[in-house]
């Protein structure tokens, strides 16, 4: 339960944040919101499901909201408060502002951190090898030799790791690095020998040392994914001993359904499994023990097994390309199922695999404890375990796609989405892949049922005004003790803002809409100076931006074009020297986009973003729910344009001053049935219907 204590610490809290902010007026929505957070955080509602989901419209204040409202009873509980992003922007926001300001005005004391995953950590003694080494490609065993200019970019990172003028993280560098050279000297699990004194002080652990004194961590929900992933735990703390903040919420189902898929090129684990061979005897030759000598052979024979059925699966599928790839270069599997031969084959593969995986671990076990005992010299064992390292998580992989292939899909779920795709290029490769289609069950299995406690907010978690939908996807019931909150938002919609449905002759389904846009477009333009235009496909976006250009000599910025930054400091310029700019841009441009007063007064969308099922994925689930009885487009698309509608006006508003003018020239929103379903799940415009 929530003590006196705790309530009356949080209050003192947000009366001082009140007395340090210009102009602050206390809104209900947030103290609402912090008060139903820490109640069930404390327990209150339920002592066991500490959960809630909340939508927070715009201008809530949801980030110090969920702040007060959780790390108080972390500080007294002693358990770390897990704050989990899918943007970048927002992770720099809450690190560089909203963090700082709170623990230098709250009275609170915490300490708090931005954890990033392994990869984005140079490993010092990889990147001292790569410029004390005579030959600049000993180390790079993978990549192709590197250029001049990257050997200087290495010996600047050098010297600067040792004069501590970098952290060492790649997000810090100044210039921008290619993935090649990064991969070489990037911090990996495999050969991270913690224990020997060269890796003691590396940038990786130095900044785990830095979270395991934290209160309060940021990270994204790919590295929250990889923990899960791992047992939880491994990478961050226990579950457990965790309260989870997931902000963007409504982009976790997608996050783990990415990272629960698998895929592997056919001729390119043929070339690498070659490696793995020669791998596993290089190792066999520098420990010099009798105990390596099985390992080793065992892992040859397997790659030889390997290569023998993938040489099949090659085959198989060369020989069939004119079933699978006659209109487009990707097959899918209807329901997931596989032919007969194939099945076999995966079983099969997938046995080597999980053997070979254990052949290749133990050999590079040996060699770690023979570099322990000071039998096999450090300088000679680390590209070896950088090169063992690196064919393990090859190896991982391709065992998780054919264990992902041989599994018999229960009938009680959904079935796995398999796929293959005809990659052309210097040389053409087939690309098989695997994926889940619905992963409700995995987030319940490793994160609801087992963390402290969890908030999951958003400012567009809800489609067509209810949480059915998210809760679905992200594996949450009704009625399993998780709390739901939705909180307005305290702008004035009515008065400072106008929805307008202009006449259109056409649905966008007819060839004459995008000529109909082009010739309605410069009128609305002339509604406000600062202009964003939106577009759910690139093709129709740059016609329309050729042909006004040409016919109307408009200035106008295309996303894509110039950086996105690049489009948005341009834009502020303008706005404020009093010019009138306008931006075109696609949904990335609909979240996230953040342009306050007088940056825009004039939003114009061009049409409801439905997206057809283009992905395998996307296609197994809406032939799933087909198979069920169920209505694919009503279940999936248009509570998904809900979602992306919300976010896409949400642009205009964005502080209780601002005002404008939506556009919406998509008239299906009043001619067909699910249209009133749309409009009624946006904010309360003042709507006007031509």
């Amino acid at each position: 339960m929530l003590s006196d204590k705790l309530k009356q610490a949080i209050r003192q809290a947000y009366k001082a944040i009140g007395e340090n902010l210009p102009n602050f007026n206390p809104r209900q929505q947030q103290t609402f919101l912090i008060a139903e957070i820490a109640k069930t955080l404390a327990g209150d509602y339920d002592k066991t499901r500490k959960i809630i989901a909340i939508e927070a419209g715009t201008g809530t204040g949801k980030s110090l909201a969920y702040s007060l409202g959780s790390i108080p009873i972390g500080l007294s509980r002693q358990k770390k408060v897990c704050i989990s992003t899918a943007t970048v922007a927002l992770q720099e926001q809450l690190v560089d502002k909203d963090l700082p300001f709170l623990k230098q005005h709250s009275g609170l004391n915490f300490k708090f951190t931005l954890v990033k995953g392994r990869q984005r950590y140079v490993c010092r003694q990889k990147l001292s090898h790569a410029v004390t080494t005579d030959d600049p490609q000993a180390g790079f065993t993978f990549a192709e030799k590197p250029k001049a200019s990257d050997i200087k970019t290495l010996n600047k990172m050098f010297k600067a790791l040792n004069d501590g003028s970098w952290s060492g993280d790649i997000d810090s560098w100044p210039e921008s690095i290619h993935h090649t050279i990064w991969q070489q000297i990037q911090s990996d699990k495999h050969s991270c020998l913690r224990h020997l004194s060269e890796h003691s002080h590396c940038p990786f652990h130095k900044a785990r040392d830095t979270m395991d004194e934290s209160d309060v961590l940021v990270i994204n929900h790919s590295l929250l994914l990889a923990d899960l992933d791992l047992g939880g735990g491994v990478i961050l703390p226990s579950p457990e001993d965790t309260y989870y903040i997931i902000d963007e919420a409504h982009h976790l189902p997608k996050v783990t359904r990415d990272f629960a898929s698998a895929g592997v090129t056919v001729k390119g684990a043929i070339d690498w499994l070659g490696k793995l061979r020669e791998t596993g005897d290089k190792i066999a030759k520098l420990i010099k023990s009798q105990r390596a000598i099985n390992p080793s052979i065992s892992l040859a024979d397997d790659c030889q097994d390997l290569l023998v059925e993938l040489q099949k699966v090659h085959t198989f599928i060369e020989s069939n390309q004119s079933v699978y790839f006659h209109a487009e270069g990707v097959y899918r599997f209807e329901n997931g199922i596989l032919p007969k031969t194939l099945k076999t084959w995966s079983a099969d593969i997938s046995e080597l695999s999980k053997k070979a995986l254990g052949h290749i671990n133990k050999l590079y076990a040996q060699l770690m404890e023979s570099v322990k005992d000071g039998d096999t010299q450090m300088y000679l064992a680390e590209p070896l375990l950088a090169e063992a390292g690196f064919m393990i998580s090859r190896l991982e992989n391709f065992a998780a796609l054919w264990q992902m292939f041989d599994k018999t899909d229960s009938e009680k779920g959904a079935p796995l989405a398999r796929w293959i795709e005809k990659l052309e290029g210097k040389r053409q490769d087939y690309l098989l892949s695997a994926s889940p289609i619905e992963v409700g069950f995995t987030l319940e299995d490793k994160l609801w049922s087992q963390c402290e406690g969890a908030v999951l907010c958003s400012a567009t978690i809800m489609a067509l005004n209810s949480f059915d939908h998210f809760r679905f996807q992200a594996g949450l019931k009704a009625n399993d003790g998780t709390q739901y909150q939705q909180v307005g938002s305290p702008f004035d919609y009515i008065n400072k803002a106008k929805l307008v449905i202009p006449k259109m002759r056409y649905e966008p389904s007819a060839d004459q809409f995008t000529d109909e846009v082009i010739s309605k477009l410069p009128k609305l333009l002339k509604q406000g100076n600062a202009s964003l235009v939106l577009f759910s496909s690139y093709w129709q976006m740059d016609k329309v931006a050729a042909a006004l250009r040409d016919k109307h000599k408009l200035d106008i910025q295309v996303q894509g074009e110039q950086s996105r930054q690049h489009i948005i400091d341009l834009h502020k310029k303008r706005c404020d020297k009093e010019q009138t700019s306008i931006i075109f841009g696609t949904q990335s441009f609909s979240e996230g986009l953040d342009l306050p007063g007088k940056y825009l007064t004039n939003l114009i969308i061009t049409k409801l973003p439905f997206s057809v099922p283009t992905s395998p994925v996307e296609e197994a689930q809406a032939e799933y729910i087909t198979a069920k009885g169920g209505n694919p487009f009503m279940s999936i698309s248009v509570p998904e344009t809900s979602k992306k509608l919300i976010q896409a006006s949400g642009r205009l508003l964005r502080n209780e001053k601002d005002q404008g003018i939506i556009t919406l020239m998509d008239r299906r929103v009043v001619s067909k049935r699910y249209g009133k379903q749309l409009l009624d799940s946006l904010p309360p415009f003042k709507r006007i219907v031509e």
